[in-house]
Parts: structure tokens; C-alpha cells; sequence
């Protein structure tokens, strides 16, 4: 696997190697992808607007195939003990990145301690520098797409303070 080198200029704190991504129109799963990369790597990184991320394919289907993991459940008591699926933004963009990390190793379970996402932006890093990953950019996109915010919305995410 190749390293990521990142300017320190753009690091929050370069001692901790803490860097921000704004998340605000980047395809969440090549979003993900780069983010575990950086993880691994050994950075820190916060995720800034992960409600303004972009989930590429038709919004119906899209939708549906996050209600359908919210129907599985186990065969013991299911009101106790089925999987907890994620229905806020915060945990939707955590567990992609979650999905793009090595489970079962002591790297990737400290990689993750190294992630922090956030809706909208805090005001501890409204001055501080932030990282566009333009590969992952939404305008690449050629079909259908809908934010992680509107897929939150139809799962029961309220959405306190946003419009």
C-alpha cells in the first residue's frame, strides 16, 4: 500500500498529523476510500459536512437499499439483540469508512479511535484549513445521485438545526 504524504500546511496540527476533510459535494464511497488510506497511514482525520456528502444512483433505490438493512433481524430476540444500523450522517459516513478498513487487525480497529465525523462545521476548525479531494468530487458523476443528508432524513434522522 502506497502512503499518502500530505503538505503541513494543510494539517490542523502537525505534530498529531490531524487533517480536515470537507466532505460537501464528494462521493462518499471514494471519500471513504481515501479517508481509511489516510488512516492507516497514521493521520488524524475529521470529517467536516458529512450531511453534504453524495451517494451516487437513483434515489429510490438508493434509499430503499438503506431501509432493507433496517428490516434484518436475528433470530433471538430482535428487539434486543438485532444490528444497530447506522441512521444518522455522522454514522453513515463512519460506517463507510468502517467498511473500508481492516476489521479483525489491531491497525485497523486504532485506525478508526483516529476518525471523527461531524455535521456542519464546528467552530473549533471554521478557520482551520481543510482538504478537497477532487478525485471524489460529485461533478464526475454522470447519473443520479442524492446527498447523505435526504437518505438520513427518510431513515428518521431529524436533523436538528438544518434545513
Amino acid at each position: 500500500m502506497t502512503k499518502i504524504a500530505i503538505p503541513e500546511e494543510v494539517m490542523v496540527n502537525p505534530r498529531d498529523r490531524a487533517v480536515i476533510i470537507d466532505a460537501e459535494g464528494l462521493i462518499l464511497g471514494r471519500m471513504a476510500s481515501y479517508i481509511a488510506k489516510l488512516l492507516l497511514s497514521g493521520y488524524k482525520v475529521i470529517v467536516v459536512n458529512a450531511e453534504k456528502a453524495i451517494i451516487s444512483g437513483e434515489r429510490k433505490r438508493v434509499i430503499n437499499g438503506y431501509k432493507l438493512l433496517l428490516r434484518v433481524k436475528t433470530h433471538r430476540n430482535p428487539y434486543k439483540q438485532s444490528r444497530k444500523r447506522p441512521r444518522t450522517p455522522e454514522r453513515i459516513v463512519k460506517e463507510a469508512v468502517r467498511g473500508m478498513l481492516p476489521r479483525d487487525s489491531w491497525k485497523g480497529k486504532q485506525a478508526l479511535t483516529r476518525l471523527r465525523v461531524y455535521v456542519s462545521i464546528p467552530k473549533e476548525f471554521e478557520n482551520k484549513p481543510r482538504i478537497k479531494i477532487e478525485d471524489a468530487h460529485y461533478t464526475k458523476l454522470k447519473g443520479e445521485y442524492i446527498s447523505v443528508a435526504e437518505v438520513a432524513r427518510e431513515l428518521g434522522w431529524r436533523g436538528v438545526g438544518l434545513s
